[in-house]
């Protein structure tokens, strides 16, 4: 199961067993950050991905969890999708950004949406209870820039703009509801330097809990000693498929292989009704393109395919999977039995009833546009937000800059 976890507790909680004195500094910080959290509502003011138009991007450096300077900015990203709930702190580095904190859970906010078009009650009080453990966080870290996302699940209710209400209310934090467009352009953001700088296109995709983003993105710069490759985002799409959606439709726990495929070709379906990516296809076809997945589905896969004993995103993120490994990992994971997948280390009980889905998801893709390899990423929508924080943030001191001069 695909997860972020805080390194240590003492790095949680901002230390642990300190003196009387040390705690009342780390609550009088609280009380201050508190205070903060309620003006970080315009801090993502005017802060929209363009579906198309080169995609610039800031490097997730691997060498995560090493604290930040103590004054240094930090910025936090939340994403509340149809069934996670994940939060990234990071503070700026010349070479990208560095990962300060992180956290992740499994709400399944969109449980039952497809069917009765309403958020739960008790799928929103779970996510609650996550959203308050991200806003102590974000307090905790001091952050000085935010920006919290909202996607399928809330677009899909009838009940959503009210439930962000209630989150506002109940926790504090501000969201977006984005559009399928801009979470297609973010995904991409998030994860494309990953791209291998040899191919000459990418097809990005995002198998979410309620729908699945892809994006087709074209090299328009190669990259040099001095600076990187620079990409375009040609095209875009979103089919209203998730594993989430998919599961509810088709029994996520027992799938045939006949409804297996029945899925596979009303993926394929969808994904080649679009056609506004056909001048790319040439790319695919002579073996000048690839694929790159930023999903659980993905990530799961590849933890399956490495025999981890527990999932790892260090050695997960960044790996390449032939496609053919990738739809024959899909076809043992369809032919195990619920408890079985369970067991699986990389999927557990959270997942075991969506990751089958997945992955007739995944093959409808492929069917639609063959690929040979796949990039596994597990990064996406998060790091596409930090990117455009950061940027932002870089912009504005140049300008200040300029006119000091």
């Amino acid at each position: 199961m695909t997860s972020d976890s805080t390194p240590s507790r003492k790095a949680e909680a901002g230390g642990g067993g300190d003196s009387s004195p040390r705690k009342k500094n780390k609550k009088r910080r609280q009380n201050i950050s508190a205070r903060r959290l309620k003006k970080l509502k315009a801090a993502h003011a005017g802060l929209q991905t363009p579906p198309e138009g080169e995609v610039q991007v800031e490097k997730r450096l691997e060498k995560d969890w090493r604290p930040a300077p103590i004054f240094s900015a930090k910025y936090a990203a939340i994403d509340l999708g149809t069934n996670n709930c994940r939060l990234l702190i990071a503070s700026p580095h010349k070479q990208g950004f560095r990962v300060v904190d992180a956290f992740s859970r499994i709400v399944r906010l969109g449980e039952g949406v497809s069917q009765s078009g309403r958020l739960s009650d008790e799928a929103m009080d779970r996510t609650i209870e996550a959203l308050k453990i991200c806003a102590d966080k974000v307090r905790q870290r001091r952050v000085t820039a935010l920006r919290s996302i909202a996607t399928q699940a809330c677009r899909m209710a009838d009940n959503g703009e009210e439930f962000l209400a209630r989150v506002r209310q109940e926790t504090g934090l501000t969201f977006d509801l984005i559009s399928p467009e801009e979470e297609a352009g973010l995904s991409v953001r998030g994860c494309l330097d990953l791209t291998d700088p040899t191919s000459e296109a990418v097809l990005v995709f995002d198998i979410g809990g309620g729908s699945t983003e892809i994006s087709w993105v074209r090299r328009v710069r190669e990259a040099s000693d001095t600076r990187p490759a620079r990409h375009r985002i040609v095209s875009w799409t979103s089919i209203p498929l998730g594993v989430v959606s998919v599961s509810e439709r088709f029994d996520g726990r027992d799938l045939t292989r006949e409804t297996y495929d029945e899925i596979v070709e009303l993926v394929a379906e969808k994904v080649r009704a679009f056609e506004g990516a056909d001048e790319m296809r040439p790319l695919f076809e002579a073996g000048r393109a690839h694929l790159l997945g930023t999903s659980g589905t993905v990530t799961s896969i590849a933890g399956v395919h490495l025999g981890l004993k527990k999932y790892n995103r260090r050695d997960v993120d960044g790996i390449w999977l032939a496609s053919e490994r990738a739809v024959a990992l899909s076809e043992k994971l369809r032919g195990m039995t619920y408890e079985q997948r369970q067991r699986e280390p990389c999927i557990g009980p959270d997942r075991a009833d969506l990751v089958v889905p997945g992955c007739a998801i995944l093959e409808g893709i492929l069917t639609a546009w063959p690929s040979t390899r796949i990039r596994v990423a597990d990064r996406g929508l998060r790091e596409g937000i930090l990117s455009e924080l950061i940027a932002r943030d870089r912009k504005t001191r140049r300008k200040r800059r300029r006119r000091r001069r």
